[in-house]
């Protein structure tokens, strides 16, 4: 399917979604407390069936159901994006037993999930992450602790469960749904001086001895928090995917939701520039309508040229990722470098284009003033972004400089 075009089916399920967060999600998110995870809204995405579709769409279909959801209801796609994030690595790397107790649950909304990787120390370079995966003693040792490397997740039984143990020490932090979240996927270093090649991602449920956390008031509304590992238990039936292999998990996780991240922000991006058609058409200034200065005609151009350019851009990029093609990295960031600058700029000229109303507590613009800043930070900045772009781009065979002929004619000085 080409990418600069929608089904007739597509389309049709995209203004169902829209009038669905209208009637039935908007007036759920009024009701929930900023910064606090809305679980009666949770619940209705689940009723609806649209936490389900988290584990069985396509990555473009994710990117439409975020888009149309963030058209009216940036609350809702919120917590639906949320859960995704949190409960992808248990649906992709899980054991029968982990993807059976926890994916019904998060499904239907009863359990909140959350991706605990950034640290105080380490946010943007993930790699560097330092809460520590120390080996336990073996049950029946007195629990002392062991001394040399990292114990290995031996098989035991059907279950994939064994007898090898660790002691989780250390913070996350702004870690969305913490502490409210039920179980979460967290990335800890097993293996020290390691990097990217020695983190192993667990499955942590929220009622594990040692487990607390603290919300954090931040400028938009979502709840966000920091979590404190004091010596958590976890065993080798709580590892996602292999043992020092959980940097695959994440980037793996990332890959997919980054472009998902950037329908996020053309679905405000749409709903800043459709507010600004309404105003600029009906707002009456120096003799006729704001839409009749050239310069606010012109800025409006601008705010839907680019606005449709980072959709294509993310429709491109799920796209690739549906097909296995080999450059999914790179266009994951660019459509999320691109998307969420774009709806930066766009709901920044919104508010320009409708003054000082814009700033009011409650309106439309103002809620995307403050829920479009984040975007360019969460899931790796905007810096993070172009670092991938040009690690790909000179990674690529034709990045690499032919030798010269030893026929050659040298240039003259």
């Amino acid at each position: 399917m080409p990418a600069f075009s929608l089904e007739p089916e597509q389309a049709a399920w995209c203004a169902g979604l829209r009038a669905l967060a209208a009637e039935r999600l908007r007036p759920l998110a009024d009701q929930g407390p900023p910064g606090r995870v809305n679980r009666p809204l949770l619940t209705e995405l689940g009723r609806l069936g649209l936490l389900r579709r988290l584990f069985t769409s396509t990555a473009l279909d994710l990117c439409l159901m975020r888009e149309s959801l963030a058209h009216v209801c940036t609350e809702a796609e919120t917590a639906l994006a949320l859960q995704g994030l949190g409960a992808h690595p248990v649906h992709a790397y899980g054991t029968e037993e982990q993807r059976a107790r926890w994916l019904p649950r998060v499904a239907e909304g009863s359990a909140v999930a959350a991706f605990a990787l950034s640290e105080p120390g380490a946010g943007s370079d993930a790699a560097a992450l330092a809460l520590r995966a120390e080996p336990d003693g073996l049950p029946g040792d007195g629990g002392s602790h062991a001394a040399g490397p990292p114990l290995r997740a031996e098989p035991d039984g059907p279950s994939g469960g064994g007898t090898a143990r660790w002691r989780l020490t250390g913070e996350k932090c702004w870690i969305s749904n913490a502490p409210e979240a039920d179980l979460y996927t967290v990335f800890a270093r097993t293996t020290p001086g390691a990097g990217a090649r020695g983190v192993t991602a667990f499955l942590v449920p929220a009622d594990r001895p040692g487990l607390t956390g603290t919300p954090l008031d931040l400028l938009s509304p979502h709840p966000v928090g920091t979590l404190t590992f004091d010596a958590v238990p976890v065993t080798a039936a709580d590892v996602l995917g292999e043992t020092d292999r959980g940097f695959r998990v994440a980037m793996h996780t990332l890959n997919l939701f980054r472009p998902s991240v950037g329908a996020f922000a053309v679905g405000m991006a749409q709903a800043a520039l459709d507010a600004t058609l309404a105003h600029t058409a009906r707002r009456d200034a120096f003799g006729g309508k704001l839409r009749d200065l050239q310069a606010v005609s012109h800025q409006v151009a601008e705010m839907a040229l680019r606005t449709e350019a980072a959709r294509l851009m993310v429709y491109a990029a799920a796209t690739a990722y549906d097909e296995g093609a080999p450059d999914v990295p790179k266009r994951s960031a660019m459509a999320k470098l691109l998307a969420t600058e774009t709806a930066q700029y766009v709901v920044d000229a919104a508010v320009q284009l409708h003054g000082a109303r814009a700033l009011h507590r409650g309106h439309l613009l103002e809620h995307l003033y403050r829920e479009v800043r984040a975007p360019r930070i969460y899931e790796g900045a905007s810096e993070v972004q172009r670092g991938i772009i040009a690690k790909e781009l000179y990674a690529a065979p034709h990045a690499t400089p032919e030798a010269p002929s030893p026929h050659a004619t040298p240039e003259a000085p």
